[in-house]
């Protein structure tokens, strides 16, 4: 019996199909939580949160774009972020392209203006956990990476 039949899940795909689904699992979350309420954005409000509530949060996205690589603010708040996440059992992933982020999660709901997209918390809606497919997979995706020793693993988003 593989592991897969185990967890019931089907076997991990290999190279480029594989970063795919999990694109395709994150763009599915990512609807799926704000739908529900369930969505955290901005680096300030998520590490605010995680403060209050390291329970709570689910799932953890890190975004840049080629011009944020050079602002040392935020990737000292991405190392904090990320500390904070292994410590305490929250899967995470880097995502290289805000603006498609943007275009998924859209602006905020309050004032219609663009947010802060550079950190996303998926959080519990309720005490008994979330049971959506899409956060199984990527749970699933991210513990296949840190078995190759990739932590915070890079997921290329769909089209």
């Amino acid at each position: 019996m593989t592991l897969e039949e185990i967890h019931g899940q089907e076997p991990v795909p290999a190279g480029h199909d594989w970063m795919q689904g999990a694109g395709k699992a994150l763009h599915e979350l990512l609807v799926s939580a704000q739908r529900r309420g369930c969505l955290t954005a901005g680096v300030y409000e998520s590490a605010k949160l995680m403060n209050v509530d390291p329970d709570n949060v689910a799932f953890c996205v890190l975004a840049t774009d080629e011009e944020d690589e050079g602002d040392i603010a935020l990737q000292i708040h991405f190392t904090l972020i990320q500390a904070f996440c292994c410590e305490n059992d929250i899967d995470i992933v880097r995502v290289n392209d805000v603006a498609k982020l943007a275009a998924i999660v859209g602006p905020s709901e309050e004032s219609g203006e663009p947010r802060d997209l550079h950190c996303i918390l998926i959080t519990n809606p309720n005490e008994d956990g979330w049971k959506d497919p899409a956060l199984e997979k990527l749970n699933f995706f991210c513990e296949e990476s840190r078995n190759v020793n990739d932590w915070v693993p890079t997921i290329t988003l769909p089209e």
